[in-house]
Formats: structure tokens, sequence, C-alpha cells
């Protein structure tokens, strides 16, 4: 659609593929790291729209054998690295005039469900903050949309199950999910949408 597009993200050999393959500019990015966020967002200049998808699920256990690490690594990514990207680049979307955050979510913000708590807990909170974020900047500038998806196949169940691949690969079994192709066209197009056209929420 146009857009110049700079990525970021913490395996940064994947991470330089795949801005050859699309033609993005790359960038490391740790999202739990203030420093990390820092550097990223000096790097950026000019800015139109921010995408958070850092995320992810930890563990399946119920609630009396959680691990609060695992919670804290959840949180962590999910909310407090959306927190720290939406704030510092903020000023360079308003700025900007037509500024967008286009932050994903899940159907676990809606839905709780045994042994999600850490997740359901953290999309749960990304709901939360979009939603204030949304009112705090009516009549400025800057539109937020949330978009939520439910089962996605990449390797979220591969990394929540700690590399167990059979297990993760049984999450999928029998269903046909979404695929990351599907949340990114939901992207394209809540991005494309001329400026007086707000797309609060998208459950995909």
């Amino acid at each position: 659609d146009g857009w110049d597009v700079m990525v970021g993200a913490r395996r940064v050999d994947r991470l330089k593929a795949l801005a050859a393959e699309i033609g993005a500019t790359a960038h490391p990015l740790d999202v739990t790291d203030a420093a990390s966020v820092d550097a990223f967002v000096a790097s950026v200049g000019d800015c139109r729209l921010l995408v958070n998808n850092a995320g992810g699920a930890l563990g399946l256990s119920p609630i009396a054998d959680a691990d609060d690490g695992q919670w804290r690594t959840m949180y962590d990514t999910n909310v407090l690295g959306v927190l720290r990207m939406t704030q510092r680049l903020l000023p360079a979307l308003e700025a900007s005039g037509d500024g967008q955050v286009v932050t994903i979510g899940s159907i676990a913000g809606y839905e709780p469900y045994p042994g999600g708590a850490g997740y359901n807990a953290a999309k749960f909170a990304v709901r939360a903050v979009m939603g204030v974020l949304r009112q705090e900047l009516l009549g400025r500038p800057v539109r937020v949309c949330e978009i939520d998806p439910g089962m996605v196949e990449t390797e979220f169940s591969l990394v929540r199950f700690g590399g167990d691949a059979p297990r993760a690969a049984a999450v999928y079994a029998g269903v046909e999910p979404l695929s990351a192709d599907d949340v990114a066209e939901c992207v394209r197009w809540v991005a494309s949408r001329p400026p007086h056209v707000n797309v609060d929420q998208l459950v995909v």
C-alpha cells in the first residue's frame, strides 16, 4: 500500500531476512527492554502507524501451579511492551496529523479458559490499555484499533509449550486455524481506511 516499513524484533537474522523479502528496514527490538525501545524509536523518525505485535503465552498451568515468572514475562511483553512502544511513538504519531496505533490483542482478552489465566490476564489488560488510550486521544489526530484474533497457527503454541512440537501441533488438530497472513490482511485493511474511519475493535 505504499508504506515505508520499519520492522523490529529480537531474532536479528530472521528480522533481516524478512526485511529483505518485503523491502522494509530492520532494527533490533526487544519490547521488554526500555533501552532497546528507545534505540528503535530514535531510528524511526516520522511515523504515521504503529503496529504492536509482540506478545505470546507461556505454559498452560492451572492457577494452583502457576509460575509467577512466566506471568511476569507475559505481562512484560504483552502489556508493558505495548505501553513502551505506544508511549515513545505517540509524539511522532500525533505530529503526523493522521496517526494510528494498531495493537494485536486476542480472543483470550474476551474469553478466559482453564490454564490460560496468565495469558488471559495479559490480554484483558491490553484491551483496557487500548480502551483508555482511545478515550485519552479523543479530539487528537491518532486513531486506535485493537485486532483480536482467535486461533492462529504460528510459532505461538511451540513457544507456549517450550518447543514441544507434537504438543504444539495437537492444538491445531482437526481445525483450520487462521494464518499470520489473515491477521496481516486485517492490519493492512485497518491501516488503509481514510482519516474519518476509525475501526475501534476487530474480532477475527
